[in-house]
């Protein structure tokens, strides 16, 4: 993302961001400015004083953002545990927690605990203050200041699985239960509370390979590094990963955007049995839907084409102003007047049986075709599946997670998504992807297979519910209007496969081509 913010910073609007940025540091500088020292005593006089204990350098305060009251603020330099007396006038720059606009957490205080329970999808907890985790009990504790003598104590607790399904029962009960509390007076003098790892920034606790994570590239974008870079993007990478299920394929497939996500290592939370320390935590993720940033409920207003830049950036490419082969994308396709095709190859199920002659056809109607692999974790590395999509002017496939690669095409800059919907998830299709890479500003064109093209119609006679009837067959028996899920996905997404009509599919290449020839007309490339 800062790759891409630089990109644009081009011309003659270099001076005046100069400018605008050297008058913030003059008028900012001493409130974002907190020296690394201030940082250690945080920790001093509870559990972590000493030289036996293992400090990570984190480096020092994040001062990334610096109003006071905003949603579960982190003030790096505030009172704490561990300050020396006469200190308590120190404050540092702030860290704002939650991003989310018009959250519950708003106006949330130091030194608590604060959940948002409100969505359907997801619960988030934020903590503000002095944080350590007990490997344990599966913990994160905090520590407001040192209480006074007899005073009394309220003891704030929450649970919480951090997941975007909690609809889902059953696949919620796979996930890992985190318990967050606020710390009790004999916790305070306990030795496995001492910091064995200080980190200088928040930890932001996901899920990891949990859930349908590990095994699925449209759930691990869509409910795990999404929903984390919505919730924790605004940190700018200074956020220390927590992971409940890590999984050494997980990490390795997705290093990358782990690596966008935090430049600090990721800490496994189930095998490290150290007490880590963090200035403030994050547990759980926002889930805005399919695939989705609703700028609306960000405070900085991020949509889905700043994740493309992200992706783009942690990738190495320069992003949706320039072509797959890392030039501007009008001097990309000066070269090419033929625009690039990408036919993702399934195996398995949903497969395109005439493969071959729907090649074929988009070559006949005017394009390039490129064939790609799909796209698993057994799979060529995901970098490679960045680098052939970035370059194609459309992708075309089967729905499937493979087509979870639309989000490497360029938003907004003459780019298309052809997803072929199989017999009865013509619906389900259009709101996984099509509505999604409209969102992003592509092209999208829907096929949606009839009964004759889908391999059902080998398995059950013309006249059957499934193939002459599909949307009344998804009903639930006995339920009113409820869609049977396990039957959807048992016959008509795992269930079959699909032959296209190559008359009627040729105009639908007819038009993505006719427009993309348009397209590059406009930008003055063809």
């Amino acid at each position: 993302m800062e790759g891409a913010a630089v990109v644009k910073c081009m011309g003659k609007w270099r001076a005046v961001q100069f400018a605008a940025v050297m008058l913030c540091v003059l008028i900012y500088a001493q409130r974002l400015s907190v020296p690394t020292d201030m940082l250690a005593p945080l920790h001093r006089r509870v559990g972590g004083g000493g030289d036996d204990h293992e400090e990570e350098k984190d480096g020092g305060a994040v001062g990334l953002d610096n109003q006071v009251g905003s949603p579960a603020a982190v003030f790096l330099g505030s009172p704490r545990v561990g300050v020396a007396d006469g200190d308590d006038d120190v404050v540092g720059p702030v860290v704002v927690l939650d991003n989310q606009a018009g959250s519950p957490c708003s106006s949330m205080p130091a030194h608590s605990i604060c959940c948002d329970r409100s969505d359907d999808n997801a619960d988030v907890c934020f903590m503000a203050g002095d944080v350590r985790t007990d490997a344990k009990s599966l913990s994160l504790l905090l520590f407001p200041p040192p209480p006074a003598p007899g005073a009394t104590i309220t003891v704030q607790e929450e649970r919480i699985r951090p997941y975007t399904r909690k609809w889902e029962k059953k696949t919620m009960a796979t996930i890992h239960e985190v318990r967050l509390r606020t710390a009790r007076p004999e916790d305070y003098e306990a030795a496995g509370n001492r910091c064995d790892v200080r980190h200088g920034a928040p930890v932001h606790v996901v899920t990891g390979a949990g859930g349908y994570n590990g095994g699925n590239y449209f759930h691990a974008f869509n409910d795990g590094f999404l929903p984390s870079w919505l919730t924790a993007q605004h940190l700018r990478r200074r956020v220390v990963l927590a992971v409940l299920a890590y999984d050494r394929r997980w990490a390795g497939w997705y290093a990358e955007v782990i690596a966008g996500l935090s430049e600090y290592p990721v800490v496994d939370l189930l095998a490290d049995n150290r007490t880590h320390c963090f200035p403030g935590a994050i547990v759980g993720t926002r889930f805005h839907g399919y695939l989705a940033v609703d700028p609306a409920r960000l405070r900085d207003n991020k949509t889905i084409v700043d994740f493309h830049a992200f992706l783009a950036a942690a990738y190495g490419s320069p992003s949706s102003q320039a072509g797959g082969d890392g030039e501007p994308a009008e001097t990309s396709h000066r070269k090419q007047s033929r625009p690039r095709l990408g036919i993702v190859s399934r195996g398995g199920t949903r497969v395109i049986e005439n493969e071959a002659a729907v090649a074929r056809l988009a070559e006949s109607v005017g394009f390039d075709v490129e064939i790609l692999p799909a796209t698993k974790a057994t799979a060529p590395p995901l970098e490679a599946t960045h680098a052939a999509v970035s370059a194609l002017d459309a992708l075309l496939g089967v729905h499937g997670s493979d087509l979870t690669s639309f989000l490497f095409l360029r938003p907004g800059r003459g780019a298309a998504l052809v997803q072929v919907a199989p017999l009865g998830i013509a619906d389900l299709a259009r709101g996984v992807f099509g509505a999604p890479a409209k969102r992003m500003g592509l092209r999208y064109e829907q096929y949606d297979v009839r009964a004759s093209e889908s391999s059902l119609s080998r398995v059950y006679a013309p006249d059957d519910v499934v193939v002459a009837d599909p949307q009344r067959a998804k009903i639930r028996q006995g339920s009113g209007d409820h869609w049977d899920w396990d039957f959807i996905g048992r016959v008509y997404i795992n269930g079959q496969n699909v032959s296209l009509d190559l008359a009627r599919f040729g105009e639908t290449l007819a038009r993505v081509h006719s427009w993309l020839l348009e397209q590059q007309e406009e930008n003055g490339s063809a």
